[in-house]
């Protein structure tokens, strides 16, 4: 057994199955999977189970995939010390974003960071659903939730408020909700699933209740959701972050302030591997929007500072 052998086993099952660790490697799948059954071989023991789809360690072999990924991480922490002494940091950083929060808060963060680190390479995703971090090649994921996943480390960036909203016409034209229910009668703008009803959780003191919601506009796309509300296209249900601005200048107005409403989470946070080198890239990174957001949620009107 050496160390080539065991960080093979580690892109292997980083990867998830064989066709995509040899894709990765620039490999043969033949070839990956050769050097595999040498490793087992010489071990005496199956390192992993293969299925249609992917392969999962064995006891041992997850034993040795967590040398194999320390061992790894030693050799890139090394490495990378001696290529960048005397240099600014340097590198590609894969991070994906809501596209509400990603568009209305983290945004500028983002061109800042590009402005003070600009042999950082960023490729920025927009997207909702929590995925596979390592299966989509992402370093780090931001995303609203309650509890974040065990699997992953979750800093908490923020706490997110929920509001109802209508455009200042809307207001004029149509009456307004003034019970949480009264949203089940009216036209809703908000994120949902297409085809499913949306439950929207409303908490007042200790008191928690949930009302069902068939929005008229649905999309996961918040840019377009603030569109919509400001069209007048009915009562808006989105993270206040999506139309702050709109409220201070008096464009927008919220209904049903005694009340807090949540849907998919009352938390922001960044994810990422645990037990993984970090480079300094995307180390960087991480420290960087840590740093904005703690700043900026104690200050900026809208924003909640994480906790609350």
């Amino acid at each position: 057994m050496d160390t080539k052998s065991l960080t093979l086993l580690v892109d292997i099952l980083d990867a998830g199955n064989l066709s995509e660790a040899a894709r990765r490697l620039k490999m043969t799948r033949a070839n990956v999977s050769y050097h595999l059954n040498q490793l087992e071989r010489s071990v005496g023991m199956q390192l992993v189970r293969r299925t249609t789809r992917r392969v999962e360690p064995t006891e041992i072999g997850l034993k040795l995939y967590q040398h194999g990924r320390s061992i790894r991480d030693e050799l890139a922490a090394a490495r990378e010390s001696v290529e960048t002494l005397g240099k600014t940091p340097q590198g590609r950083v894969r991070l994906s974003v809501p596209s509400g929060y990603g568009q209305f808060v983290m945004s500028p963060w983002l061109l800042e960071f590009k402005r003070l680190y600009p042999d950082i390479v960023l490729d920025v995703l927009f997207e909702n659903s929590v995925d596979d971090l390592l299966r989509d090649e992402v370093d780090i994921a931001v995303r609203i939730m309650s509890e974040p996943p065990q699997t992953l480390v979750a800093r908490e960036l923020g706490a997110v408020r929920y509001v109802a909203c209508v455009s200042r016409a809307y207001a004029q034209a149509n009456p307004l909700p003034e019970q949480p229910e009264d949203l089940t009668r009216m036209r809703v703008v908000s994120a949902a699933v297409i085809g499913r009803p949306l439950r929207l959780s409303v908490y007042q003191g200790d008191k928690r209740q949930y009302v069902i919601l068939e929005p008229t506009v649905v999309s996961r796309n918040y840019p377009f959701l603030r569109d919509a509300i400001l069209a007048g296209l009915g009562v808006g249900v989105v993270p206040d972050y999506v139309v702050h601005d709109d409220i201070a200048r008096g464009e927008v107005l919220t209904v049903l302030d005694p009340w807090r409403l949540s849907i998919y989470g009352r938390s922001m946070y960044m994810l990422y591997m645990p037990n993984r080198h970090h480079p300094r890239a995307i180390s960087t990174l991480i420290e960087f929007v840590l740093a904005k957001a703690h700043a900026d949620h104690g200050t900026e009107a809208g924003l909640l500072p994480a906790g609350r």
